[in-house]
């Protein structure tokens, strides 16, 4: 299939498809007439990278995912280097909700205080 197909199937955009293909995470054969010509792999893989991209993976790690792909399925294999950069990232996600618990609380408190400079400047 042509880029165009790949990105309308997939949801991705053709360049974005392009910027994967830059990077080493696709290898679309090329025709006679040089347009790239994307297989049923090269879809399972736009599937998997989004996947770990909307997991927060970068493309570096992504790379280093796709060894450990089932092929034909969304999957992955078990691999114990798999195993440990997903615990990983689960580490960072858990810092960043953390963070963002910190900051929620801080917001809480200067709304509480600038609601009771409020009720203050009322009563007065």
């Amino acid at each position: 299939m042509r880029i165009g197909e790949l990105s309308r199937k997939s949801g991705v955009s053709i360049r974005m498809l392009r910027f994967y293909e830059a990077h080493g995470l696709l290898t679309p054969s090329r025709t006679a007439s040089g347009y790239r010509d994307y297989g049923l792999d090269d879809e399972e893989a736009v599937i998997r990278i989004t996947l770990l991209r909307a997991a927060g993976m970068t493309l570096p790690v992504i790379r280093d995912f796709l060894p450990c792909a089932l092929e034909a399925r969304g999957a992955f294999e078990p691999c114990d280097a798999l195993r440990m950069t997903v615990r990983r990232q689960i580490g960072r996600v858990d810092d960043r909700i953390d963070s963002l618990k910190r900051s929620r609380a801080a917001l809480e408190a200067i709304l509480a205080q600038l609601t009771v400079q409020e009720t203050r400047a009322s009563a007065s």
